[in-house]
């Protein structure tokens, strides 16, 4: 079973920075497209970042030149760097990642337990 453990989560003062690492069993980061999702109280989770297999990366509008999404393929780790935090970047972040089954190549994600990012103004 692929499990994924998110790390690096807490509490800061807006315009902090926090970097949010992503670690997991039996599969390869590098391999697939993985990414970072969030969801705040009482709404829907929503697409952070993602990187695919050849490192392409995408970002939604709020996390455009404030988070960078990266990897360590050495060590296959999934990291989120996270600067000039906001209020509203408070949220559960999550890590996923994107596999395929079968010979007709059949998506199946997986994701993390989550971990808790609190931005206070």
């Amino acid at each position: 079973q692929v499990q994924l453990v998110e790390s690096g989560g807490g509490s800061v003062q807006a315009g902090g920075s926090l970097r949010l690492s992503c670690t997991t069993n039996r599969i390869v980061f590098q391999a697939y497209i993985s990414g970072w999702y969030r969801q705040a109280p009482g709404k829907q989770r929503e697409m952070v970042a993602t990187i695919r297999t050849y490192g392409s990366t995408n970002y939604s509008d709020s996390a455009k030149g404030r988070f960078v999404i990266s990897r360590d393929n050495a060590e296959n780790i999934l990291y989120l760097q996270m600067t000039d935090l906001k209020p509203e970047d408070t949220a559960v972040y999550y890590c996923k990642v994107e596999t395929y089954r079968g010979s007709f190549g059949v998506r199946y994600d997986y994701w993390g337990q989550g971990t808790q990012v609190t931005v206070s103004s």
